[in-house]
C-alpha cells in the first residue's frame, strides 16, 4: 500500500510539532480542546507510539474521525475488540480508556473510545 504524503518527512515533522506543542502547559491546554496526542503500544511491535488527532469528546466517550484511513496504519491497532490507550492533556489531564475501531460501508473509519473512570 502506497503512503504517499502521510509518509513524507513534512508530515512527520508536523505531528512531532503538534505533539511537543501538547507539552507546553498553557498551549497544551488550548490545543487539547479540539487536538489531543493518543498514545499506545502497537500490537505487533510492543513499541509506544504517539500521534495527534482531531477528537470530539461527549461525556465518557471520545470519537476519533480517520481521515485517509488507507494511508494510515496506527487505527489497526485498535480492530475486534479494541485496545488501551492514553489521551494525552485532554481538557487539562491525560485519560486513559479502550479505543476500538471501526470501518463503515463508505470506507470510513471511526475509533470511538470509552474512558475509564477516573
Amino acid at each position: 500500500m502506497a503512503r504517499g504524503i502521510f509518509n513524507s518527512p513534512v508530515v512527520r515533522w508536523f505531528n512531532a510539532t503538534a505533539v511537543g506543542l501538547t507539552h507546553v502547559p498553557v498551549l497544551g491546554r488550548w490545543i487539547g480542546r479540539g487536538v489531543v496526542v493518543i498514545r499506545y503500544t502497537g500490537r505487533r511491535s510492543g513499541q509506544p507510539f504517539e500521534t495527534p488527532v482531531s477528537v470530539k469528546r461527549e461525556g465518557e466517550q471520545v470519537t476519533i474521525n480517520v481521515m485517509a484511513p488507507d494511508n494510515k496504519n496506527w487505527w489497526r491497532n485498535f480492530l475486534g475488540e479494541g485496545r488501551p490507550l492514553t489521551l494525552v492533556n485532554l481538557d487539562g489531564r491525560d485519560h486513559t480508556g479502550r479505543a476500538i475501531a471501526h470501518r463503515d460501508g463508505q470506507g470510513r473509519v471511526t475509533v470511538t473510545v470509552q474512558l475509564d473512570a477516573p
